[in-house]
């Protein structure tokens, strides 16, 4: 599939019907969405015939992109109910295998899950796609996200974040055995969805970072 395919294909994936401002849930726009899987798959081989796990998938739009560049298998996280709900509804639609993806309802910044190595260790997989929160409301969330990933990834992990905390996260990475290498710097656009939003949208920059194992 070509990126432009990839691209139009992901623009049927819905955004949240009712999005949570607690959890910073933000769209991956299908233009973000599908280089960060085009870019995984073709340039470093990281989804075809590999098991991927979405952390923090929302509805599903990095889900569905790995499968239509054909991840062997997905396993799709999120801690809201309603939103996992909408990826599976979105599976049904793009006519994608059940048996292709696990949709897995779960907090993983959560002490339970972090202290859990069974559960954890259901969910090792080659690669991690995700878009985490950015840590607006929550301090240090990013980091958590990033905690997670490099304990279930074995190959690499793909991740957004602020470009701001650039620095900061490639020493945090690199202290936890990780390099970081940044593939983009791409404008994340972030429509007005909350009561606290005086803008109708807002760009934000931000990196696209492939992380590997040191």
């Amino acid at each position: 599939m070509k990126l432009k395919q990839l691209e139009a294909a992901l623009q049927d994936v819905a955004p949240f019907e009712n999005p949570n401002n607690l959890l910073e849930q933000y769209p991956t726009s299908p233009h973000i969405g599908s280089r960060i899987i085009y870019t995984a798959a073709t340039s470093f081989a990281d989804i075809s015939g590999k098991c991927i796990c979405d952390l923090g998938c929302g509805t599903g739009r990095l889900t569905i992109g790995a499968l239509l560049m054909d991840a062997s298998h997905v396993i799709s996280v999120d801690v809201d109910a309603s939103a996992l709900a909408q990826t599976a509804a979105t599976l049904e639609e793009f006519d994608l295998d059940d048996s292709s993806c696990d949709l897995i309802l779960a907090d993983v910044t959560s002490p339970w899950f972090k202290s859990n190595d069974a559960v954890r260790g259901s969910l090792m997989v080659d690669t991690v796609i995700m878009n985490p929160p950015f840590g607006t409301r929550t301090k240090g969330i990013d980091v958590k996200f990033l905690e997670v990933a490099f304990a279930i990834a074995q190959s690499a992990v793909y991740s957004l974040h602020k470009t701001s905390t650039r620095e900061f996260l490639v020493k945090k990475s690199k202290s936890l055995g990780w390099n970081a290498n940044v593939l983009a710097q791409l404008r994340f656009d972030i429509p007005a969805m909350y009561k606290h939003h005086k803008k109708e949208s807002v760009d934000i920059e931000v990196d696209l970072i492939r992380f590997s194992p040191l």
